[in-house]
């Protein structure tokens, strides 16, 4: 969690790197972000400021969100009051989650105005402010809150701008240790010493407040009571200096797993061999590598909601259907029984009386020699009985053919959906999703909007290379897949899938070479990564040669069948790419 005096170093930083720059550009990929660009003597520099819930953040970024085609109203307001702007100053309030961008723009009328984009990083109550800092009021705000959402402190444009509420902490900058001790040891005595730090010292996070009751304590208590004055003292002393002076080496802490679990401006050392801790270089680069990749993969979940939803219902709606007619097809298997019923009948006419409901009759059918009691409609003749049971036979004959071809597509077109809904989850840019919103327009699953058809860029498959030096292309969606398998694939080069699994088609350049197995194994994981078995291990995957594999008449997208094919056994992993574009 990005706290007050981890904030202070990334202060330290943009004054070190960005003081005195120009606003070139400003962008906002979504309703939670703003990117400005800012012209620097040594280059550009983008300087990310987020108001996520879970992952309020300010620090320079190397990549650039996707933006949306069309400019946010709040986005179009900064370009014209922001762009242009020098960035005076840096200003934090203490500890706190609070900082202050300092502007000098020029107005409409050509005079000089200052303004000040406000970052308030406060969780689920983060918020993005830009404010006149001459009249104190509030020029607009990324999320507005009127009095029905906030009757304390509403944000809404002309409003003066008020502070948050300050907690009731003590800054390490302005107090002693002396002083920040003695608030903790007013506390109860059997409190952990981690928490009573974090109710005392205005600005640090949970795992600081640890590691410095392990400091003090070295594994021995986590009381309060227990904690050694001079040592207490000392670790304090230590902190403040480091808070003052913000030269630390930040770094990341990761699971076991390997997945970042947290970050710190100052090395953690509490977890022992339980976590594996990771030293970085930059502060910005800290945040933006712990919150890099689950934010790309937040950003992505938004924008990809509707063509999730509509998949979903659409797989949903025909796996009812197919439901149902399995069900149909299984009562048409009994069909038999009425033919014999028929026959039955209309050996036994002169026997049935009129007006019969059932008629008692022997099974010739049945080696035993047993009887079988047929109902009848009695409002009919025993004869048009016969012939009913012969026509429901005939119809249910029918029906069977019928449902096991409408079966045979539904479950096509649900392979399809599922296949679809697996590229949508694994798109890694809106241009991506842009395509196949393309696709389902061309299958008829999507309306195309009026007007003028807008021109798709294309993008290329996935590349990357083997270990010893094969290189292997992966298709980014159904449309690629048929692309890359059936026109860029040489017939000799090797075509890997995973087996029964949805995934992307993976193409083996052996460029008349035999692929050796280690090229043939990196490449199957590949597969199994770019799957729907991402997440798992051990997950078979097919491979063949390019020629044997083909596409049916009127299949979908994507779909193929292969022969001749070999199977292995692999954990999904992923190389660095030699081009991604």
């Amino acid at each position: 969690m990005l706290d007050g005096i981890f904030l202070r170093h990334i202060k330290k930083e943009i004054e070190e790197k960005a003081l005195g720059a120009r606003v070139n550009q400003i962008y906002q990929p979504n309703r939670d972000e703003l990117v400005l660009v800012l012209r620097t003597y040594d280059g550009t520099k983008k300087l990310l400021l987020s108001s996520r819930a879970n992952s309020p953040r300010v620090n320079f970024c190397a990549e650039t969100p996707e933006n949306p085609a069309q400019p946010p109203m709040f986005c179009m307001l900064l370009r014209k009051r922001l762009g242009g702007g020098k960035l005076t100053g840096v200003r934090q309030l203490g500890c706190d989650r609070v900082l202050f961008l300092d502007f000098e723009c020029v107005n409409e009328l050509g005079d000089l105005e200052g303004l000040s984009v406000v970052c308030e990083i406060m969780g689920m109550h983060s918020n993005l402010i830009v404010i006149n800092r001459d009249k104190g009021v509030i020029i607009d705000a990324l999320k507005r809150a009127d009095l029905t959402v906030s009757s304390r402190r509403p944000m809404l444009p002309n409003l003066k701008y008020e502070l948050p509420e300050r907690q009731n902490k003590l800054n390490i900058l302005e107090h002693t240790p002396d002083e920040i001790a003695s608030a903790a040891k007013a506390l109860p005595a059997e409190m952990p010493l981690s928490k009573a730090l974090m109710q005392v010292v205005e600005g640090i996070s949970p795992i600081v407040a640890r590691e410095l009751e392990y400091r003090v304590c070295e594994g021995a208590t986590n009381r309060l009571e227990g904690a050694l004055p001079e040592k207490l003292l000392a670790v304090l002393a230590d902190f403040k200096r480091t808070a003052e002076e913000c030269r630390q080496t930040p770094c990341i802490v990761y699971r076991e797993d390997g997945r970042p679990m947290d970050f710190s401006f100052f090395p953690i050392k509490q977890y022992g061999g339980y976590a594996v801790v990771k030293e970085t270089e930059g502060f910005c680069a800290t945040v933006e590598e712990f919150y890099g990749e689950r934010d790309a993969k937040e950003r992505m979940r938004v924008k990809s909601h509707s063509l999730q939803k509509l998949l979903t219902t659409a797989t949903e709606r025909i796996a009812r259907k197919l439901s149902k007619q399995q069900a149909e097809l299984k009562q048409c298997g009994d069909r038999e029984k009425l033919r014999v019923y028929g026959d039955l009948l209309h050996a036994n006419l002169y026997r049935i009386p009129r007006g019969a409901e059932f008629a008692e009759v022997e099974n010739f059918y049945d080696e035993n020699g047993g009887t079988v009691r047929i109902k009848l409609n009695p409002a009919i003749s025993p004869a048009a009985n016969a012939q009913k049971y012969y026509k429901d036979y005939q119809k249910a004959k029918t029906a069977e053919t019928v449902l096991g071809e409408q079966i045979k597509k539904g479950e096509a077109e649900l392979d399809y959906l599922e296949s679809v809904l697996d590229t949508v989850n694994r798109a890694e840019t809106e241009r991506e999703l842009a395509q196949i919103r393309e696709e389902l327009t061309e299958q008829g699953y999507l309306r195309r909007p009026k007007g003028k058809a807008p021109k798709l860029e294309k993008s290329a498959p996935k590349s990357f290379q083997t270990s010893d030096g094969f290189t292997v292309m992966v298709g980014r969606n159904n449309r690629q897949n048929d692309q890359l398998t059936l026109k860029t694939a040489a017939k000799t080069d090797l075509w890997l899938h995973t087996k029964d699994i949805h995934g992307s088609h993976v193409i083996l350049r052996c460029d008349g070479k035999a692929p050796s197995e280690t090229a043939i194994m990196e490449a199957a994981r590949l597969a199994a990564y770019h799957s729907k078995a991402k997440e798992s291990t051990n997950v078979p995957v097919d491979y063949t040669l390019v020629k044997n594999v083909s596409k049916p008449a009127g299949a979908k997208p994507g779909m193929v069948i292969y022969v001749k094919n070999k199977t292995v056994y692999v954990d999904p992993a992923l190389p660095k790419p030699i081009s991604d574009q």
